[in-house]
């Protein structure tokens, strides 16, 4: 593998290392009107843009997630901090997985524990969010290792290929499938981890249907009204 290459595979995982999350600390504690929003994402999530252009959320982001039932609605146009992260899950979750598969697995977790006035006593969506990205970010190193080591196998791969040019590409066409194919697997255990929650949904509310329907009285069926001929006699 030519030297170019692996200098652009180091500064690819320099960066990897550089990417950050807004940490629960750094949440407002008042509510933001939809500008106030999209400046805090847009600063806060930088460091994640692939291309300096790339925008991290839009109002009209914000207005397609609110109509598609990702996110709850405002109140009084202002946006909580469990608002905020549930647009944050959206983020990451939308460039693998469709709005659907968003919506079944975000929609139980705000059902439960999206509670703005935090009177609940229960599990918060910043406690969901704390202890999820704590162990994210732990992971950071031990999926930079895996990268260094398909990188190293990747270095193998076509050196019998004399066209320099052709050589490179290859190459990085290999570690793009090496990649991909480690992101589709993982995206197969992903969708199937949401079956079991669409799945586990549905009997839920089955069960609570049933519970129900045997809790209404059984009416009982009107009498007929009497006929003319029956008054006359």
């Amino acid at each position: 593998m030519a030297d170019s290459t692996t200098d652009l595979y180091t500064r690819l995982l320099r960066e990897l290392t550089k990417i950050d999350y807004v940490k629960p600390g750094e949440f407002p504690n008042i509510d933001l009107y939809m500008d106030q929003v999209t400046t805090f994402m847009n600063t806060h999530l930088s460091d994640s843009k692939i291309k300096s252009d790339d925008k991290i959320l839009t109002k009209t982001m914000i207005n397609n997630y609110a109509k598609n039932n990702l996110l709850p609605p405002p109140v009084k146009k202002k946006y909580s901090k469990e608002h905020m992260i549930v647009l944050i899950f959206i983020y990451y979750f939308k460039n693998i997985l469709s709005i659907s598969e968003i919506q079944a697995m975000l929609n139980p977790l705000t059902d439960k524990f999206f509670d703005p006035a935090g009177n609940s006593g229960k599990i918060s969506m910043e406690d969901v969010y704390t202890e999820v990205f704590n162990t994210i970010k732990s992971q950071l190193s031990t999926i930079n290792t895996d990268i260094e080591a398909k990188l190293e196998v990747d270095k193998e791969h076509f050196n019998d290929v004399k066209n320099k040019q052709d050589r490179e590409f290859l190459q990085k066409f290999s570690m793009i499938c090496m990649l991909g194919f480690d992101v589709f697997l993982k995206k197969q255990i992903i969708e199937g981890l949401i079956d079991t929650i669409v799945s586990d949904k549905e009997k839920s509310e089955h069960k609570e249907a049933e519970r129900k329907a045997k809790k209404e009285p059984v009416k009982a069926p009107a009498k007929a009204p009497a006929s003319k001929e029956t008054h006359k006699k």
